[in-house]
């Protein structure tokens, strides 16, 4: 199995975080993210997991009447990376 370089990963990392930015503040499932990257979805829930880590992302694992999602995740863009992008984006 071909690896993908750093390089790669990251600008794919980057195109997470703008499609996160751009559905603030409504979570996406891994899916959904996926199918927008037209990546597998195990390689994009790690990265999703790799973000989560840099403090990025959050996962949501509880649907909105506060039952745990047995086998899901939805993500979001953290407020801080929202605000620090937002601000970006108006400079």
């Amino acid at each position: 199995m071909p690896t993908i370089s750093k390089n790669k990963k990251d600008k794919i990392s980057e195109h997470i975080v703008s499609i996160l930015f751009d559905n603030f503040p409504q979570p996406l499932f891994t899916s959904q993210i996926a199918k927008e990257l037209a990546r597998d979805e195990e390689f994009t829930k790690d990265l999703l997991k790799e973000l989560n880590n840099q403090h990025l992302t959050i996962p949501i694992q509880k649907n909105p009447k506060g039952k745990d999602y047995k086998r899901r995740i939805r993500w979001r863009l953290s407020n801080e990376a929202h605000n620090s992008l937002k601000m970006n984006k108006f400079l």
